[in-house]
């Protein structure tokens, strides 16, 4: 039987997806070009790895002329939320807890960062309490 297909992004497919989030519609070609030279892939890894992001349906085209345009159809943060969703659920048994005491447990965490944390938080308890206020009426 062969492998389950993975719908997470390999480190070749978000490299693609950080160019697409960022130039917006490009061929193959475009793509390349865009990729710093020191650590530009070959045109038929490339296509490969967009046809896969395809599959995936991250990444949808159309045809102009003889080209293919590529375009992303996910946007950056629902990948980033999916992502975390991923890791959650595959280290930490999808609590949020132990994910957020798992990030802070790292020890470098600054006090700005500390202080955005917090108003999450706070806004998070808001939001909650305003839903429960809501289904309560």
């Amino acid at each position: 039987m062969p492998p389950r297909r993975s719908n997470t992004l390999t480190e070749a497919e978000l490299r693609l997806m950080r160019l697409l989030w960022t130039c917006g519609e490009c061929s193959v070609q475009d793509l390349v070009s865009a990729m710093p030279e020191e650590s530009r892939l070959a045109y038929t890894s490339v296509l490969t790895t967009i046809r896969i992001l395809e599959t995936k349906g991250y990444v949808e085209h159309r045809q102009e002329g003889r080209a293919f345009l590529y375009t992303a159809c996910v946007a950056e943060q629902d990948a980033q939320q999916h992502e975390v969703r991923h890791v959650m659920h595959r280290f930490f048994g999808n609590s949020r807890e132990r994910l957020m005491l798992a990030l802070l447990g790292e020890g470098d965490v600054s006090s700005d960062e500390l202080a955005r944390l917090k108003r999450a938080i706070a806004e998070a308890e808001a939001a909650q309490k305003s839903g429960a206020n809501e289904a309560a009426k």
